[in-house]
């Protein structure tokens, strides 16, 4: 059985629970530039390079994954949401976006692996990043037509990345922090051509992000727009993270479980970010509104964005234990196992 069919029967019984923030947790670490740069040759100041960290302390990487494990994820992404080339192009580290990706990509199977000996089956998904740059909006306000990239460039980078990510041994794409829907059809066009160039399945995840409380991304789609954009990819799953808290994203969330005919995953911040930029919401009152996500039947997995921590996670692992998931109608389940064969793509 392939991961998305094994993730598919498992959602049709319970809710599945993804892990929570990785940057939020390296922050905690206090490293220093020297930590994030290691032994590399590189130009510039590398402090906040998140994931070079796969390269240079990859123990920091593995900790923070097995941390996640133990409060009880069934679902693990990896360390790259900026591992892409237009994103380390910051740091000058352009020429090392494929060893960080499939470095990044080995480290969370082999926790995953090991700890489905134990435990039973976890997933491992390929995390891609919005990038810097939208295809959507031009930069400079006085010239609308303007992109700083195009297209090909953006399908180019993404395919760069999620090659180097499927050979480190991810199950899925996922396509997070949606801003810019022309930057994820982009980022699906090249996981799908990915996918054809290895003859077998290779499942896309899509998470979009509001950028305010109307419920739109920055490129202007609701999420009711967002998903029949999206939709002919035939995603395994659909969803919204980051963004706000749990209770700011119901809304907009049950809209999208109504339109989706496929898995719904939501990531929620751990609320709203105080006046510093930290998350000060305890695990408890994250769990308590993601529970009622539970109980409205609106999602059927669930994890965290910003701010979230292995004990937000744990909380939200206990609030899911038992609660039923959403339930996909028969019609729209059958078009969902449809997407099982490979998609062709036209030359």
């Amino acid at each position: 059985m392939s991961a998305g069919a094994e993730l598919r029967a498992a959602a049709e019984t319970r809710i599945l629970v993804k892990d929570g923030a990785y940057g939020t947790l390296i922050q905690a670490e206090g490293l220093k530039e020297g930590d994030y740069r290691g032994q590399l040759a590189l130009n510039h100041d590398q402090k906040g390079n998140n994931d070079l960290l796969n390269l240079t302390r990859p123990d920091i990487v593995r900790k923070i994954a097995e941390r996640f494990v133990a409060a009880g994820v069934d679902i693990l992404a990896t360390n790259t949401f900026n591992a892409n080339r237009i994103s380390q192009s910051d740091y000058g580290a352009e020429h090392l976006v494929q060893d960080i990706n499939r470095d990044a990509a080995r480290i969370i199977r082999g926790v995953a692996d090991a700890a489905s000996a134990k435990n039973g089956r976890l997933w491992v998904a390929g995390a891609i990043g919005p990038t810097n740059k939208t295809l959507s909006l031009s930069p400079d306000v006085n010239d609308p037509g303007y992109r700083e990239v195009t297209f090909d460039e953006v399908k180019a980078v993404y395919r760069e990345q999620i090659d180097a990510l499927v050979e480190g041994g991810i199950d899925f794409v996922l396509i997070e922090t949606v801003f810019d829907t022309l930057n994820c059809k982009a980022a699906i066009m090249a996981a799908l051509e990915a996918e054809q160039a290895l003859g077998r399945e290779l499942p896309i995840m899509i998470s979009m992000t509001l950028t305010d409380l109307s419920g739109r991304n920055l490129s202007g789609h609701t999420v009711e727009g967002f998903w029949a954009t999206v939709r002919h990819a035939r995603p395994l799953t659909i969803g919204l993270n980051c963004s706000f808290g749990a209770a700011q994203l119901r809304p907009h969330l049950a809209a999208l479980a109504q339109k989706a005919e496929t898995l719904v995953m939501a990531y929620p911040n751990a609320g709203l970010p105080n006046e510093l930029g930290c998350y000060d919401e305890a695990a408890e009152e994250t769990a308590a509104q993601v529970r009622e996500w539970l109980d409205a039947g609106l999602v059927n997995i669930v994890g965290g964005c910003c701010g979230t921590t292995p004990a937000h996670i744990a909380a939200i692992a206990e609030a899911a234990d038992g609660a039923r998931p959403r339930q996909i109608p028969a019609a729209a389940h059958n078009t969902m196992l449809s997407g099982l064969e490979p998609m062709v793509i036209a030359a």
